[in-house]
């Protein structure tokens, strides 16, 4: 049975470098990122994001996420797969927890999700997933 998740994160450190840049290749920058979450995800997480910008300044970004905590009260952890892009101030991002990922209570999750938000204070989020 597909359960659904809403919950919402702050970020809570963003340090983004150049991975690799030239004159006339689009910017390919680095970021580690920490977030904290609350609602029916709660925990904090560690992500590294690949982000290319182009001179308009849109991105394209993919990314690997994993949340220690709690789904539904459940506790564990488990890896998100970030696809996603930037454009008109909004970030819109899609993922997937990454088969096999999850660990504790939460071994055997399987879902979807995502988030559209312009910058803010809290973003919210939501997951679609089916627990083993």
């Amino acid at each position: 049975m597909t359960r659904h998740a809403t919950a919402t994160f702050e970020l809570t450190g963003w340090n983004e470098k150049p991975f690799d840049e030239g004159e006339v290749l689009p910017k390919i920058t680095r970021a580690s990122v920490t977030k904290k979450f609350q609602g029916d995800v709660e925990g904090e997480s560690k992500v590294e994001y690949l982000m290319m910008y182009r001179d308009d300044g849109t991105a394209t970004y993919v990314g690997l996420e994993r949340i220690t905590g709690q789904l539904a009260g459940k506790r564990g952890s488990f890896v998100l797969l970030h696809e996603g892009v930037f454009e008109d101030g909004v970030s819109k991002t899609t993922w997937t927890v990454v088969p096999g990922s999850g660990t504790g209570e939460l071994a055997g999750l399987k879902g979807k999700g995502g988030f559209a938000s312009g910058h803010a204070e809290r973003y919210p989020i939501t997951l679609e997933y089916e627990l083993a």
